[in-house]
């Protein structure tokens, strides 16, 4: 009675899947471009080959990498993200030398050395700016807060360069790596059927088994 109700299940599995449509997968392959398309199938674009190191180099200067490989859509992107960056290490580099310059207030210019009746209470002027440098008041500091404040947007302004750096050469790479993208089509270059089939067991026994396959056109 068991080998009945084994029999059974694998017989309506394998009528399942002789029944079931075919599965069609969007599966996208790189077309050949040393052979060129003499019917093209309609609804496909067809897509101009780029050359990933002429894109490289064209990201050189930035956007031109993506403007090579026709994406414009990403040059707002890149120039924003580039521009940010430039913009806050400027601001950075400003405030740092605002408190740079305070700092040095305390020093003879000439010697180096601590200027005359400087003591740790004394306070020197400093200009304060705000976030977009829109707005700056001035304010007496000690020697310990201008200390504090000027390496505090000393390493801002490290941050922002490095910062700077690593868009740019994102910038690069990702117009490199698009390049190498345009040699893929989207077009229905491959369908997946499963259907039942036979593995060969031990003792050349067959059993019932799951095939997949892969058609191109």
């Amino acid at each position: 009675m068991t080998h009945i109700v084994k029999f059974s299940c694998i017989a309506a599995f394998c009528l399942t899947l002789i029944t079931a449509p075919p599965i069609s997968a969007n599966i996208t392959y790189p077309r050949n471009t040393a052979i060129a398309d003499t019917v093209r199938k309609p609804g496909i674009r067809e897509v101009k080959p780029r050359n990933p190191r002429t894109a490289a180099l064209f990201a050189i200067v930035p956007g031109f990498g993506q403007g090579y490989n026709g994406d414009f859509w990403k040059l707002p992107i890149v120039y924003t993200a580039l521009g940010g960056s430039i913009f806050t290490v400027y601001l950075n580099s400003l405030k740092y030398h605002d408190y740079l310059k305070a700092y040095w207030s305390f020093y003879d210019p000439s010697t180096g050395t601590p200027a005359h009746g400087i003591t740790g209470d004394t306070k020197m002027p400093v200009r304060v700016r705000n976030l977009l440098n829109t707005k700056s008041t001035v304010k007496l500091l000690t020697k310990d807060q201008i200390v504090r404040n000027k390496d505090a947007w000393r390493r801002y302004r490290n941050v922002s360069i490095l910062t700077s750096g690593l868009i740019y050469v994102l910038a690069i790479i990702e117009a490199n790596v698009a390049a190498h993208l345009k040699t893929f089509d989207i077009s229905d270059d491959l369908s997946v059927r499963m259907g039942p089939g036979s593995v060969e067991g031990p003792f050349s026994a067959f059993a019932p088994g799951l095939q997949v396959v892969f058609n191109f056109k």
